[in-house]
């Protein structure tokens, strides 16, 4: 113990050596705390004139796996990518007026999957994970209990009152989290014909890829990955011919790319594969665009082609701008999906870089739309076992090491840790010493407490951040069900339409209307009698 004692000291007094840790002198003063206190709260005094407004627009961004502790790693580093200690940084999703809880559990799931959760904040029901578009009712895998059981999404809602819709994500367009918008399907894992069960497909059920094109035939803008589910088996991909894992997976034939090309090549229909062929496009000359850039998931965004493959940022752009010309508004569905997938994975770099990349794209929405007539949201499906922690200094990378040693085993360990995962590692039947490998490499994989091939999700709530038209309504702790069911009221949408009267852009309630029309008249009749006596 004595020795261990003495280890810990000495790493202590090295570190004492290199310096302090580094703050604003300002934050020194009193003044600055009081100051900016006074600010957020006069900031905060003008939210209690309530947006009330119709919104238009509809905006969720989905963060997939972004849980609170991701949120805040993501804040943090992106103030370091901007050359600031980073934790007072402020994400674009934090500026945001109201922010609530969103309880995640899935019907059979304590900690969810992203299949169920994407049915609650998008069809408005609890579901059973491993499940999209059907209520809990429905059996994962079993074919059977689809009929019967199937809800439709927010996405439709809008589409059927004549807003135009579009889903963009960085994952495959029928992965679980975009499918819930448009397919009805007991399996998520059911991405084309090749991955279904015999008995499935002779039952009548259809992939979800196919469900993609005839569900809702009409989604103005489509843009992710998945291009292999959509050709004919072993149609060779356009970006790289000749790779058999990236060829078509179709049993049935059917080339839905090429299938939805003949459908909307009079409507200004455009189908692109590769950033310059998107960003080539004049949105005004655009009604319709399907933009498929992977055979499966797209690349990291720290490993992005810049070149060809366009950013989640770039993707955003574009969708809005084609969107936004219906005079009736629109819904997006915008998915930062592979932040989930660098968690899976351990890849806390990668995870971190998909958030900020999020993040810019809510930015980049932002400019694009008003406060006044577009509700936006950001949220996440699930949270993970991820977490920062070590009592690190202010401004230490976030990628970086705690200021101490073990005092159990005397070897350093990383700010960033998983409850389980693949980054569980001995080395001679003891804990690998992270001082001897490159901790800040893209792909490290995070020490793990449990050894696990992939990492899981956690079952914390989940933060939901608001903005827009009846944003407030968004508040406290909910079922996370409840989130569509709020932007549909917002937008006069779904079974929310009936409520809704319009008076010069503002949503009225038909009790507080007519309670305001007596009072009015009231107050009218007495100052009319006080004239005339």
């Amino acid at each position: 113990m004595k020795v261990t004692a003495l280890l810990i000291i000495c790493f202590c007094l090295v570190l004492e050596s290199l310096g302090k840790p580094k703050f604003p002198e300002q934050e020194k003063e009193p003044k600055f705390w009081n100051t900016w206190a006074q600010k957020t709260l006069k900031n905060a005094l003008t939210l209690q004139t309530l947006n009330q407004n119709q919104a238009k627009n509809l905006i969720l961004f989905l963060g997939d796996g972004m849980g609170v502790p991701t949120v805040t790693a993501a804040r943090i580093l992106k103030g370091q990518l901007n050359g600031q200690s980073g934790e007072e940084t402020q994400l674009e999703m934090d500026k945001f007026p109201f922010v609530s809880l969103a309880k995640t559990y899935n019907t059979n799931a304590q900690v969810p999957d992203s299949a169920g959760t994407a049915t609650a904040y998008l069809c408005g029901v609890k579901a059973n994970e491993g499940t999209v578009g059907v209520s809990a009712a429905a059996v994962r895998s079993q074919c059977n209990t689809t009929q019967g059981n199937e809800v439709t999404s927010i996405l439709k809602w809008a589409k059927d009152a004549g807003k135009s819709v579009g889903i963009v994500t960085t994952t495959r367009v029928n992965h679980a989290t975009p499918s819930a918008a448009y397919a009805h399907s007991v399996d998520r894992d059911w991405y084309s014909d090749n991955e279904m069960p015999p008995e499935a497909l002779q039952a009548g059920c259809k992939d979800i890829a196919r469900q993609l094109f005839e569900n809702i035939p009409n989604i103005d803008v489509i843009m992710g990955g998945g291009r292999k589910y959509m050709f004919p088996k072993n149609t060779s991909d356009v970006e790289y011919p000749g790779v058999a894992k990236h060829s078509g997976t179709r049993k049935d034939g059917r080339n839905l790319v090429q299938e939805w090309t003949d459908r909307t090549k009079d409507k200004k229909g455009h189908y692109v594969w590769n950033k310059k062929q998107l960003l080539s496009l004049n949105p005004n000359n655009v009604d319709y665009l399907l933009g498929l850039f992977e055979p499966a998931d797209l690349t990291y965004d720290l490993e992005r082609n810049t070149e060809t493959d366009p950013s989640l940022t770039e993707m955003t752009d574009v969708a809005i701008k084609i969107l936004r010309k219906n005079p009736k508004g629109f819904y997006l569905l915008v998915e930062g999906g592979r932040i989930d997938h660098g968690h899976h994975e351990g890849k806390a770099k990668q995870a971190l870089h998909e958030a900020v990349e999020m993040d810019r794209a809510i930015t980049r929405a932002d400019l694009l739309t008003s406060i006044h007539d577009t509700m936006t949201v950001v949220t996440a499906d699930h949270s993970h076992m991820f977490n920062f922690g070590g009592y690190t200094h202010r401004g230490n990378t976030i990628f970086g090491l705690a200021p101490f040693i073990s005092d159990v085993d005397q070897k350093p360990f990383t700010s960033i840790l998983y409850g389980n995962g693949p980054g569980y590692k001995l080395v001679n039947g003891v804990r690998e010493n992270v001082s001897t490998i490159d901790f800040e490499e893209n792909n490290y994989q995070a020490q793990a407490a449990i050894p696990l091939s992939m990492e899981t999700h956690g079952g914390e709530d989940v933060a939901v951040f608001a903005k827009g038209p009846l944003a407030h309504l968004l508040h406290g702790v909910h079922e996370q069900n409840y989130i569509p069911h709020v932007m549909a009221y917002a937008g006069c949408i779904g079974q929310n339409r009936e409520h809704c009267l319009t008076r010069g852009g503002a949503v009225s309630h038909r009790g507080t209307a007519t309670l305001g029309t007596v009072l009015s008249s009231i107050a009218a009749f007495f100052t009319v009698t006080q004239l005339l006596c």
